[in-house]
């Protein structure tokens, strides 16, 4: 697979959201989208990471940016995440990882000494036209939501 690069389209994906209906990236066509990978709802880093965004909500929402979080986790799992952190914006549900595949985030981890296999954290800023203008990869989640919102002010 080719590596993704800004000005590149965003590979197409349709996927079952937290409220159990079906979201396609080019349904979003016209409206600049963050699409941020995480690894696993309820767990340290990607709580930190989306009670970010959810706090800078408003702005991104007066920028007219879309906001979706995609990781491995089912559904109903993020639509408990969802409602236990307030999360005003959509969670993907992407359970057999394709599309963390398909954008080349589904990689050989190592903790403890153990390999598995999981979700590089990493956010594409895709603009209007569908392609990708910013990618941040490997993600700090702390300050990241200010970091993507200055990307957003820049298109």
């Amino acid at each position: 697979m080719t590596p993704l690069k800004p000005g590149r389209l965003a590979p197409e994906f349709d996927l079952e959201t937290d409220t159990g209906e079906r979201l396609s990236l080019s349904s979003l066509r016209g409206q600049n989208v963050v699409l941020y990978f995480y690894p696993k709802d309820d767990t340290p880093g990607c709580t930190t990471e989306a009670c970010e965004f959810r706090d800078a909500f408003p702005r991104f929402k007066k920028s007219k940016a879309v906001i979706l979080g995609i990781s491995p986790d089912t559904a109903r799992k993020h639509a408990n995440f969802k409602k236990k952190y307030d999360l005003p914006f959509t969670l993907l549900a992407d359970k057999d990882h394709l599309v963390a595949e398909q954008y080349g985030l589904w990689v050989e981890k190592l903790f403890w000494g153990r390999k598995y296999f999981g979700v590089e954290r990493t956010t594409y800023v895709i603009g209007a036209d569908g392609k990708i203008k910013w990618i941040f990869s490997k993600v700090t989640p702390e300050g990241h939501a200010a970091e993507v919102e200055a990307a957003i002010k820049s298109l």
